[in-house]
């Protein structure tokens, strides 16, 4: 059954293909400089329960969103997150979970085993040196590289994002090793200014987004935002506890949070594009928009 928006705007041009869903901001590393949501051990599962987020992926497959993203914070350690993710396969969906990798459950490799699984995470560099400094984690990078291991290993499609934060990261050699383990989807990033990484602690800019959040892609935050992209959380444009998905995508403040946003001077994003890590924050496939040259005159 399709759902049938109240507003008299379609939403047939604003729902997006994908949503992030970010169901906590509990994570176990402590990624001060650059988590776009300021997440970490003392944060809760927000403000949604397992109900609502089931509520959640129940309206978007009804309205055509074909991937969620499960997202954080660390999603893993949300109590409702197995019985998540089965709902989300139950409904078609295609699910990729974006796990920082440092503590995995033996449960949860079959689970990521299954058809329409994905998994992503963020790796920082080639060194435990390098890659802890980033999380604030002692053992993080040897945990995270033993499970990106494990992962390939096990035929789990596993993306990579590295997000260049701190100078002399060793982000190129952290690519390379990657590959010689053959973990071949991997993209270098660089810091967006979202969340701990916001200058001065201000309002981000719209120059920060690739230029597609709310043009195929969407989130919902653990306080019920529904916002244009995880890294767009500082452009609400509805509650899901007081709406539906489809009355949000028709209302005017989407499509005022959408036009907002500098339209992208490249072409589509591939069917992967997204945030390049689940609580560490910064950038994605898609770069800046305002990284990219204004196209030519004429």
């Amino acid at each position: 059954m399709t759902i049938a928006a109240e507003s008299p705007v379609s939403t047939a041009s604003a729902v997006p293909r994908s949503l992030e869903l970010e169901i906590t901001r509990r994570c176990q590393l402590t990624c001060t400089s650059h988590c776009y949501a300021q997440a970490g051990p003392a944060q809760g599962h927000g403000d949604l329960n397992v109900e609502d987020w089931a509520r959640i992926i129940s309206e978007a497959s009804e309205l055509g969103v074909t991937k969620v993203q499960l997202i954080g914070g660390e999603p893993t350690l949300h109590p409702g997150f197995a019985e998540l993710v089965e709902h989300a396969l139950a409904q078609g969906l295609q699910v990729q979970v974006y796990s920082n990798l440092y503590r995995m459950r033996p449960e949860h490799w079959a689970l990521f085993a299954r058809p329409g699984m994905s998994l992503a995470t963020s790796y920082y560099a080639d060194t435990s040196e390098g890659h802890d400094q980033v999380t604030g984690r002692p053992g993080s990078h040897a945990a995270t590289r033993a499970n990106l291991i494990k992962a390939h290993r096990l035929g789990i499609r596993v993306q990579v994002e590295i997000v260049d934060v701190l100078e002399g990261q060793r982000v190129e050699e952290a690519r390379a090793e990657l590959e010689g383990l053959g973990i071949t989807q991997v993209h270098i990033g660089r810091l967006r200014g979202v969340g701990n990484a916001a200058a001065g602690g201000g309002l981000p800019s719209t120059s920060e987004l690739c230029g597609r959040c709310a043009h195929g892609v969407a989130a919902v935050l653990s306080d019920g935002s529904v916002t244009p992209c995880v890294l767009g959380r500082f452009l609400p444009a509805g509650q899901i506890q007081d709406s539906r998905l489809s009355d949000v995508f028709a209302s005017p403040q989407w499509q005022q949070v959408a036009a907002s946003i500098p339209a992208a001077r490249t072409g589509p994003c591939g069917p992967d594009c997204g945030p390049n890590d689940d609580s560490q924050g910064g950038g994605g496939t898609c770069g800046p928009a305002a990284d990219v040259a204004p196209l030519p005159a004429g």
